[in-house]
């Protein structure tokens, strides 16, 4: 693939070159993927490989990286909110809802809560918990407003929260 997929400019950006945020199913995907293989080779950051490995869907290569990541880096916030990712795309939301919810304890109040709320959002939404995935996307959304957050993490809440109302609205 040479560039993006056509129709994907205006969709969220994900964090990391070559990945966006698929407005339909609030799901990071890789959108170009010479872009996104480049930045991964070239970075030195254990974490942006597991994040791929995390998007294209593979869970046990991206939990065995993960395990060695956080064995030298316990600590880590990313690691962390990973290892509650690597257990949304095992199809164990219940447990990565669990996980967040215990970095959201930790969090609050610091400029990581937005964050989080925004991942559990995408957990419950993936596991179909549309008013859930409702509360959570509004959260992180005001918060991200209140705290002048750079323009593309608003703009994802924002893109988050009106999916997960229209879903809500269709199920009412």
């Amino acid at each position: 693939m040479q560039g993006d997929l056509a129709g994907t400019s205006e969709w969220p950006e994900a964090g990391f070159p070559g990945i966006r945020i698929n407005p339909l199913t609030l799901l990071p995907e890789i959108i170009n993927e010479d872009v996104c293989r480049a930045a991964a080779e070239a970075s030195a950051d254990p974490a942006d490989r597991i994040y791929v490995l995390i998007v294209e869907g593979h869970a046990t290569e991206a939990a065995e990286l993960l395990a060695e990541a956080r064995f030298k880096d316990p600590e880590s916030f990313r690691l962390r909110a990973f290892e509650a990712e690597v257990l949304r795309i095992s199809h164990r939301s219940d447990r990565a809802v669990e996980l967040f919810k215990q970095l959201l304890a930790e969090f609050q109040g610091t400029d990581r809560e937005a964050l989080i709320q925004q991942y559990l959002g995408k957990t419950h939404f993936a596991a179909g918990h549309a008013a859930a995935a409702v509360d959570a996307f509004s959260r992180a959304l005001d918060l991200r407003v209140s705290q002048a957050a750079d323009a593309a993490q608003i703009y994802s809440s924002a893109v988050a929260l009106q999916r997960a109302r229209d879903v809500l609205d269709l199920a009412s």
